[in-house]
């Protein structure tokens, strides 16, 4: 997909990496950006429309979508990453609302206009849906979780001519990792790297230093066999369908 002349949502658009995906889609060319934010945000392009979108509120999510109309590509960017030791639920809780469910709800409120366009979806997800780190537990059940439903996606979406894109984001530095004292890619290179690979068609993007050193590992690797075989068994009944 080029991304000139395209109508593009992010969600999470007000800092970090959503920030820089709304300036570089306006940098390539887009002809609409629609930037989701739970609180009222403002931005002098004029190709830039702000949407009030808490994604765990069905209410913002049909009224974003009766406001938006029609589009080309969805971003699901919103996220949390609460630190815990799973301990407690709640922190599980409230990552698998915002990082599963809340993407999910997302999708399924803007799939119908994604279909009429032949669109695309891209879920911002983590490195740590791979592995988890014991810092960050509920953080990377949830992204775990909301890669699976991506690859599941990514094979029930295909007839209906949607892609759909995960990226495994590895250290950015962003308010969320602030803290961390580790090496870090900046978002504006995470956000171009997404965009070059969503134009190449590329199926996992992993879109910065970190990521990009275990990238063929992972292409050629028995996980993503598995995913390609159980991806084929589906075949039969799209085809059908």
């Amino acid at each position: 997909m080029n991304i000139a002349g395209k109508t593009i949502l992010v969600t999470g658009a007000n800092r970090g990496i959503g920030q820089a995906l709304v300036a570089e889609a306006l940098r390539r060319g887009a002809k609409q950006v629609y930037a989701g934010t739970r609180q009222p945000l403002a931005h002098p392009d004029e190709r830039v429309t702000p949407v009030t979108l808490d994604v765990t509120d069905p209410a913002h999510i049909r009224t974003a979508a009766e406001q938006i109309g029609s589009l080309d590509m969805l971003i699901n960017n919103a996220g949390v990453q609460p630190f815990d030791d799973l301990s407690d639920v709640a922190p599980i809780e409230q990552a698998l609302a915002v990082n599963l469910f809340g993407t999910y709800r997302v999708i399924q409120g803007f799939l119908p206009m994604l279909t009429r366009s032949g669109g695309a979806i891209v879920n911002n997800l983590s490195l740590l849906a791979l592995a988890p780190l014991p810092l960050l537990p509920a953080y990377s059940v949830s992204k775990a979780a909301a890669f699976s439903m991506t690859q599941s996606l990514r094979t029930l979406l295909a007839g209906r001519g949607v892609r759909v894109h995960a990226v495994l984001t590895g250290p950015t530095d962003t308010d969320m990792t602030r803290d961390l004292g580790i090496p870090k890619a900046s978002p504006e290179s995470v956000a171009r790297a997404i965009f070059d690979a969503v134009e190449h068609g590329d199926e996992d993007i992993f879109p910065d230093p970190m990521t990009r050193s275990i990238a063929d590992g992972w292409r050629g690797g028995v996980a993503k066999a598995l995913e390609r075989e159980n991806a084929a068994l589906m075949q039969p009944q799209s085809a059908a369908a």
